[in-house]
């Protein structure tokens, strides 16, 4: 192995460290707690090390919120692979996103309620936004009508979803029937009796 090579390895590790120890922060205490300082007590480096890996708090949201979007995908596509029918892949889907926002509340918000400098909804979106989008996508496919656009549809399923979790998690709109509206949002989708 090269010296070039360990320095890769190792840099590359530092990075994983700031990025879970970030997450790991946030997840517990909040993202007001997540500064670099903290970060640099966390991780037992000096916060001119996080700077040369992170311009500042703003790109360790960023590369946490890649991540989680990676994990997100993975969710999504085994609730979408393991469902049969389109009906039971749309709900499955949207299960999953729920779950995923209830279980990972600080994750959720940086993914899709925090100012991250990433660009959504382009060519030039990190490869795991695209793939999360992706599993929404092939998720809402099958049950799209000839010449529909298949990515508005698939845009309005997401908006649906993110606005019953957003509106739940607040308080806006009480919990005990979530599973109710995420069926009546999955019925305007694909009406009851569809494959």
């Amino acid at each position: 192995m090269t010296i070039q090579t360990r320095r890769e390895r190792e840099r590359a590790e530092r990075e994983r460290l700031i990025v879970t120890a970030a997450r790991e922060l946030a997840e517990a205490e909040g993202w007001d707690a997540v500064t670099t300082r903290r970060l640099a007590e966390e991780i037992e480096y000096s916060q001119p090390v996080l700077y040369s890996h992170f311009k500042g708090k703003g790109a360790i949201m960023a590369a946490v919120a890649v991540q989680g979007c990676a994990d997100l995908a993975d969710e999504l596509r085994a609730a979408r692979t393991a469902a049969g029918s389109a009906r039971e892949a749309l709900a499955a889907v949207g299960g999953a996103y729920t779950a995923f926002a209830r279980r990972r509340p600080a994750l959720y918000d940086v993914i899709f309620t925090l100012a991250v400098d990433l660009p959504f909804a382009t060519p030039e979106a990190p490869a795991a936004l695209q793939d999360a989008f992706g599993e929404l996508l092939q998720a809402v496919q099958p049950i799209a009508a000839d010449g529909e656009d298949t990515g508005l549809l698939t845009e309005t399923y997401w908006a649906g979803l993110h606005g019953l979790v957003t509106l739940m998690r607040s308080g806006r709109l009480p919990e005990e029937a979530h599973e109710q509206r995420l069926a009546l949002l999955i019925g305007h989708f694909v009406p009851p009796g569809t494959s």
